[in-house]
């Protein structure tokens, strides 16, 4: 094996297995180093994400609302069903395949493209030297590189109230490999995974109780739509507890009892599995050497740049390594935009365009600013907000909880901010990021033709709704 590249990629998640990819297809000499061991004790590329997280979780998130249709929402559609079973076992089968199906369409990928896959951990030393250290427990290799990309990715935050053991208390790797249903589940953390994975096992017959430890729900959201969103959370079975500090917790043989504190009190629960799902950080240990010249900052993200710079010329770093949403996407992003400013490109990631997906059902999804965040900027502002209620597609697929809301400049029309609780809102929002990226009005999407029926009309009658022009629902004028 060669000791020299011109790009090492430290990672083989979303974000490093990307670069990798567009660095060799720039015509790069470029390694990728991956030390993931999968379930089925062979290394394996894609990150958390295809191993243990965005992926796994939505092939559960998909099959157990097929379960609860099946079991409670088919009868209206005229579609009766006896004595429906659950195979978990099938269930969490087809997870894994799908897993593996893609984690190895990525090494095809990585053949076809001429990438080199070093199966071991990596460390960045001083002059964009990699020491390199083998899965199969040869020797280290010093590994030099003219540029290096640093896309080690997150682990879940460990709380010392309720230590992680994979089996009575389990981090969210654990939460999607349940040999069976618990009966009573507790989720610490009412934010993105906590709610997925309370929902997956709520739709599957858990009783499931969220302890969230600050007192509003999903803050980064829309207010309005956060409101509708625990409105249809506990519509379907979540007891969401807002403002409960968990203070402890202890095990037996098969249960766990976790203390917590809210404005009332003390108080106990007891649980048959516990989720801890406050939330994930920067995944650093042993990446740096101390002479490595990378800076931290104080929540021990890598600093870099708006194109992802390091403090050290020619070292980069991306995704949940460095600031901003820790989200596959954007990660993915980063990587491509690295590649293409080693190779001296023009290009650059739009941070302020970068859509959240929460994939409960409804689903929940947003780009740009809220509401909240543009009427504390001073800006002048309207808004349009539609029920899908409204709407004939959602009608008759039985979806009609939720919104569509805009929020737009009052001066110039563009378009600021774009928030969805509601069916297929994980596709709908991309409406909104393409209209904001080309810079378009309100007025823009008002004059465009869309489908009939469709989901899509709600966005159109949203926009419509933000000067009043709405056609399918009654409108006030919003007081100045």
């Amino acid at each position: 094996m060669s000791d020299k590249f011109d790009v090492i990629v430290i990672g083989g998640g979303p974000g490093g297995y990307v670069a990798a990819i567009r660095c060799a297809q720039l015509g790069l000499n470029t390694a990728c180093i991956e030390k993931r061991i999968n379930k089925q004790d062979e290394p394996a590329l894609g990150g958390t994400c295809l191993n243990v997280g965005c992926i796994p979780s939505k092939a559960l998130l998909d099959s157990s609302w097929k379960y609860h249709e099946t079991e409670s929402a088919l009868a209206e559609h005229g579609v009766k069903i006896k004595g429906a079973d659950l195979d978990l076992d099938t269930m969490l089968q087809r997870k894994d395949t799908i897993v593996k199906n893609l984690t190895g369409g990525i090494a095809q990928l990585f053949k076809a493209n001429k990438v080199t896959w070093l199966q071991g951990s990596g460390q960045l030393k001083a002059g964009k030297q990699v020491e390199f250290q083998p899965l199969d427990g040869g020797d280290a290799q010093t590994l030099q590189a003219e540029s290096v990309i640093l896309a080690a990715g997150s682990v879940p935050v460990d709380i010392p109230v309720a230590p992680v053991d994979q089996n009575l208390i389990v981090d969210s790797t654990g939460a999607l490999e349940f040999p069976k249903v618990p009966k009573r589940l507790g989720v610490i953390g009412a934010g993105v995974i906590g709610l997925e994975l309370g929902s997956v096992w709520n739709r599957l017959g858990s009783e499931v109780v969220v302890l969230e430890a600050v007192d509003t729900f999903l803050p980064m959201l829309d207010k309005q739509i956060a409101k509708e969103t625990q409105k249809q959370m506990q519509k379907q079975g979540l007891d969401i507890r807002l403002g409960a500090r968990v203070t402890g917790s202890e095990t037996t043989k098969t249960k766990v009892k976790v203390t917590y504190s809210d404005g009332e009190g003390e108080h106990t629960e007891s649980f048959d599995k516990l989720i801890v799902a406050v939330g994930r950080r920067p995944y650093t240990e042993g990446l740096l050497s101390a002479d490595a010249g990378v800076s931290l900052d104080e929540r021990n993200f890598i600093y870099v740049d708006s194109q992802c710079r390091t403090d050290v010329p020619g070292v980069y770093a991306i995704g949940d390594l460095v600031r901003g949403p820790a989200l596959a996407h954007k990660a993915i992003e980063e990587g491509v935009m690295v590649a293409e400013v080693i190779m001296e490109e023009a290009t650059q990631v739009n941070y302020d365009v970068i859509p959240g997906v929460i994939y409960t059902h409804p689903e929940v999804a947003w780009v740009g600013k809220s509401e909240e965040e543009v009427k504390e900027s001073g800006e002048a502002y309207k808004t349009g907000v539609v029920p899908f209620a409204a709407n004939g597609r959602a009608m008759a697929a039985g979806e009609t909880g939720g919104m569509v809301k805009f929020v737009a400049d009052e001066k110039t029309d563009r378009i600021l901010g774009m928030h969805i609780v509601g069916p297929q809102a994980s596709e709908l929002i991309q409406q909104g990021a393409i209209a904001m990226e080309f810079g378009a009005t309100a007025e823009d999407l008002q004059l465009m033709v869309f489908g009939h029926p469709s989901l899509s009309e709600t966005v159109h009658e949203a926009a419509l709704a933000v000067d009043y022009k709405a056609i399918h629902v009654a409108q006030r004028r919003r007081k100045k």
